[in-house]
């Protein structure tokens, strides 16, 4: 049997794949770490990391035990939150990671409401692109991710949030609604590369070479990429909260409608966590106050999901 120390231990190297960095981490020189790790194997009577590769790899019994590793330590937090929730001096810390493009208006429209709902958590909101908040979800450094799905991860929970509809904004045209034929020869301003929304516009609008352009600018700020489109034309996806927070022109956010089955873009938020957790009932509130923030009647429209990946 192991001790919870090298499991500690084991999760670090694990995490950062770097005996020396995972040393740092845990506050113990690195011989007291890879002594504690080889005294685990040899109890175990296998190999949990193969050190002749660069980086370290883990092996396939490290793997299957890193699941069970994390299980345990899952188990044993209950033991001090029991104790301390008996003494009335419990505090829970709660980690949640939210994309830029939801962040934006999500944090504005629930903080309040996630405070009233939550007096004694501390809350902590973290934004990350969306390949960075499924790493920290596996290294638990977030209790909670909100991104855009669809995304399905075996030792993941996914719970679904709310649709929102992304329209084009598009100041040029008259028109209430366009297909998106209309977009092919209009030049697209995108948000730069890592983020989700970028890849759903490629996705949704067929774009390929036509991104490469001597007068493009790709950026982060979705806002400043508006304002490009008010000078230079063209056009830009947004998610339909922005309409509301930015306070755009209805006249220049257009429903699009694919010219292939009329269905109209959209993205689902959603929820990740991981399948156990010792602060489920925290992060139910956040969520269930998410859902009713947002949700709505979408039975009339023919969403197309689109995919970040």
């Amino acid at each position: 049997m192991i001790s919870t120390q090298q499991m500690h231990y084991i999760l670090a190297v694990h995490d950062h794949r770097h005996f020396k960095r995972a040393s740092e981490v845990c506050f113990v020189t690195q011989p007291t770490l890879s002594m504690q790790i080889k005294k685990a194997e040899d109890d175990l009577g296998f190999l949990i990391f193969d050190r002749s590769t660069h980086p370290l790899a883990i092996t396939n019994f490290g793997s299957a035990l890193i699941i069970i590793i994390r299980d345990i330590l899952i188990e044993l937090e209950k033991i001090p939150k029991l104790t301390q929730s008996m003494s009335g001096m419990y505090f829970e810390h709660l980690r949640i990671g939210i994309i830029p493009t939801i962040s934006a208006f999500l944090v504005s429209d629930m903080f309040d409401k996630w405070k009233q709902a939550l007096p004694h958590i501390q809350l902590t909101l973290e934004e990350m692109k969306s390949d960075e908040l499924l790493l920290a979800l596996e290294k638990k450094e977030i209790d909670l991710a909100i991104m855009a799905g669809p995304h399905h991860q075996t030792n993941l929970r996914t719970i679904p949030l709310f649709k929102e509809e992304i329209k084009a904004y598009i100041p040029s045209k008259q028109e209430d609604f366009i297909t998106s034929n209309d977009l092919i020869d209009m030049h697209p301003w995108l948000l730069s590369k890592g983020n989700c929304l970028r890849t759903q516009m490629i996705h949704f609008c067929g774009l390929g070479n036509e991104l490469e352009s001597n007068w493009n600018y790709e950026g982060g700020n979705l806002e400043l990429l508006l304002r490009m489109v008010d000078v230079k034309g063209g056009y830009s996806l947004v998610p339909e909260e922005y309409q509301r927070v930015l306070k755009l022109d209805s006249t220049k956010c257009k429903r699009i409608y694919s010219s292939e089955n009329k269905e109209i873009p959209a993205r689902e938020i959603i929820a990740l966590l991981p399948n156990r957790t010792t602060k489920w009932e925290s992060i139910e509130k956040i969520i269930r106050g998410v859902q009713l923030n947002y949700g709505k009647d979408d039975t009339e429209n023919k969403f197309q999901i689109l995919n970040w990946k």
